[in-house]
């Protein structure tokens, strides 16, 4: 597996996202099914492993900690703070990044992992009425407590990034990032990333499963699976965005590749810094994407794919109204004093 750079921190070229084990697509694998997964990537070069309080809530973290505990020194293991979430009864009550909850989430993620030390914490939203700058700074304690070694974001605020990275140094920044979701490309974060020496994670790489080719307008998805609820999966939306699926088609036939090998050699050859985290339950689609990091796009392949998505408009959004009004958030200013 080749090997990239998240600021100071090196992980596999392409990563495992966790979340889907326990969460958000349905029923959950059962935890043995879920330790045979994890530890099927490891043994196949992954290096890095994502995860967060929120995904169960709390279970997904114990998934992840068993299975990585003969493993420890050899992987990266990242997980996030960044929601209210009552730890009796699993209520979440939605963001909040005071500082006493940040700390009380990392001690939780620490126990349920098993570990001393947390080697990527993201702030999973942007919390905008606490000062990034007080989220910074605590993350800054607990690196220098010894129970974090790096710091993340995920879906911040261009301007929220650069005033977090002025306290404490942002190693990785996670968005959405796919052929169906460019956003990133022109709000400035990827931009602020080239400049700050900053590493870039996109998660939902193969567009939550469509990018794919193994969904289609007559998919019906199972009670559970959050995707009912995201406009992009309307059958209508499926339909006319299955256009990127016939283009990324024709160019792994041509390759001798899968549409999925496709989507992640794409995101790989747009920066050197990206290190893309798909999802999946299952050990053959595993190996699937992990083949993506031998596949090599030319120039004129890159350039192929680029013209020809460039004429395909996306339809429908990529989340539901409260989920996307948490995203690209700004912080609150810092309070001054006269």
């Amino acid at each position: 597996m080749q090997m990239r750079n998240l600021g100071n921190l090196e992980v596999s070229a392409v990563g495992l996202g966790c979340m889907g084990i326990s969460f958000s697509y349905g029923e959950a694998l059962p935890k043995d099914e879920g330790v045979k997964l994890i530890r099927a990537a490891v043994k196949r070069g992954v290096t890095f492993f994502d995860t967060a309080e929120v995904y169960g809530p709390f279970t997904n973290e114990e998934v992840v900690g068993e299975a990585l505990r003969p493993f420890r020194d050899r992987v990266v293991i990242a997980t996030k703070f960044g929601f209210d979430i009552d730890f009796e009864t699993g209520e979440n009550r939605g963001v909040c990044s005071r500082p006493e909850r940040i700390r009380r989430a990392v001690e939780g993620s620490l126990r349920r992992l098993g570990i001393e030390t947390i080697d990527l914490l993201y702030q999973h939203r942007v919390d905008p009425d606490v000062p990034i700058e007080d989220v910074a700074g605590t993350v800054k304690d607990l690196v220098s407590e010894g129970k974090v070694k790096h710091f993340g974001m995920s879906e911040p605020g261009v301007q929220t990034l650069r005033r977090a990275h002025a306290v404490q140094p942002v190693a990785a920044v996670q968005n959405e990032y796919s052929l169906w979701w460019r956003a990133v490309e022109t709000n400035g974060i990827l931009q602020a990333c080239d400049e700050l020496g900053i590493g870039f994670v996109p998660y939902s790489p193969l567009g939550k499963g469509f990018l794919t080719g193994a969904m289609n307008k007559d998919t019906r998805l199972g009670e559970g699976d959050f995707r009912k609820s995201v406009p992009r999966f309307s059958p209508e939306a499926m339909q006319k965005n299955q256009a990127l699926v016939d283009l990324l088609k024709r160019v792994a036939d041509d390759k001798g590749v899968t549409p999925a090998q496709i989507a992640l050699a794409w995101l790989l050859a747009q920066r050197a810094y990206i290190a893309p985290i798909p999802g999946t339950t299952k050990i053959h689609r595993l190996e699937e994407n992990l083949g993506a990091a031998d596949v090599e796009l030319s120039r004129a392949e890159l350039i192929d794919i680029e013209t020809a998505a460039a004429r395909i408009p996306v339809a429908g959004e990529r989340y539901a109204p409260s989920q996307l009004a948490m995203v690209g958030r700004e912080a609150a200013p810092r309070k001054t004093h006269a």
